[in-house]
């Protein structure tokens, strides 16, 4: 899935780097800014219990799958009623015309003043339909919670291959790109059949912070002032399978919420908060060269709680604009590590 910060490129550093710091010590990993959980799920195939947190439902839905599901779905119920393969079943639906199509399509019926063009007709359709039968599956008791989540993320990860953006959902392209174009298909996702007690949860991380505990936290807020819920408002929206009030150009849903660790006055105190009532004895900090927060700042901070060391890697820098020469090409990802006083 394309996701700004995403850790999938960095994954053998962040991995190597942890283990170095940590001696391979401890068995709950706790993922408090968890996004879509390329790190969450490297802990949990490495035999950690693995505590998963985001703020967005998207990436909860994303999550409960891989850190909570252990299992092999078997779709019994749907089954008795014939239906052996549940994505061939699902492919082949259409007809349905719901918010997907009338707020992001040309042709969509309450988007005529701004024309946006996210999906093809052809695929916001499909988007619809799958949803809705995901729903009236669950709803009617023909599939548990596993099999919920696991289809809707399902959903998700093929919606976003085909969807008209750049990466993010902020804006739209004026024509479809070629992977736009294409048809969607519901494939299925991997299952990490390692038995864990793994948790996921959808909190404000500093209230959270409070009520959980382990041996290592991992930390990976957001570097800037960017809502990350206007960012990936479609996916949102196609998550809870509503009908949400949107606004202009680009139909963002009506949402108020912003981290604190995306307003310059308040990611400090937001940050040592964390620090300082983490009951994990190792806690890493995932931050790069652009954040809100300097090298020396979070040093300080960190330093005041435990022994620090700093790990780092150049990597390609993600661009919104591809065309804007002056924009650089890599960035520095930094790995803060801390090993707390006892």
């Amino acid at each position: 899935m394309n996701y700004i910060g995403s850790k999938h490129s960095i994954a053998d550093f962040l991995e190597e780097s942890i283990v170095d710091f940590t001696k391979g010590e401890g068995k709950v990993f706790c993922d408090i800014f968890a996004g879509t959980g390329i790190v969450g799920k490297r802990f949990k195939k490495l035999g950690y219990d693995v505590i998963a947190n985001d703020i967005q439902y998207y990436s909860y839905v994303i999550n409960k799958h891989y850190i909570e599901n252990s299992d092999n779905l078997m779709f019994l119920k749907l089954k008795d009623e014939g239906i052996d393969d549940v994505f061939n079943y699902l492919n082949k639906l259409s007809g349905y015309y719901g918010c997907i199509y009338n707020q992001y399509t040309l042709e969509g019926t309450f988007n005529k003043a701004y024309k946006r063009q996210y999906f093809t007709l052809e695929n916001a359709i499909k988007i619809d339909s799958i949803r809705d039968q995901i729903d009236k599956w669950y709803k009617t008791e023909m599939i548990n919670r596993y099999e919920y989540y696991y289809l809707v993320a399902c959903l998700l990860e093929a919606a976003d291959k085909v969807a008209n953006t750049a990466s993010v959902y902020e804006a739209f392209l004026k024509k479809l790109k070629r992977s736009a174009q294409k048809k969607l298909e519901l494939k299925p996702l991997e299952i990490i059949n390692i038995k864990s007690n793994s948790k996921v949860y959808m909190e404000d991380s500093n209230k959270l912070i409070r009520k959980v505990k382990g041996d290592i936290l991992y930390l990976d807020p957001p570097y800037n002032s960017r809502k990350y819920d206007s960012n990936y408002h479609i996916l949102e929206t196609i998550a809870y399978g509503d009908y949400p009030n949107v606004k202009g150009v680009t139909g963002v849903r009506n949402s108020c919420f912003k981290s604190d660790f995306n307003k310059k006055n308040k990611v400090l105190e937001a940050f040592e908060d964390l620090i300082k009532n983490a009951q994990f004895k190792y806690i890493f900090l995932s931050y790069n060269d652009e954040g809100l927060m300097s090298l020396e700042q979070i040093e300080s901070i960190m330093k005041k709680y435990g022994n620090y060391k700093r790990y780092e890697r150049y990597h390609k820098r993600y661009k919104a604009n591809k065309n804007k020469e002056t924009v650089k090409k890599t960035t520095i990802e930094y790995l803060h590590a801390l090993k707390k006083f006892d």
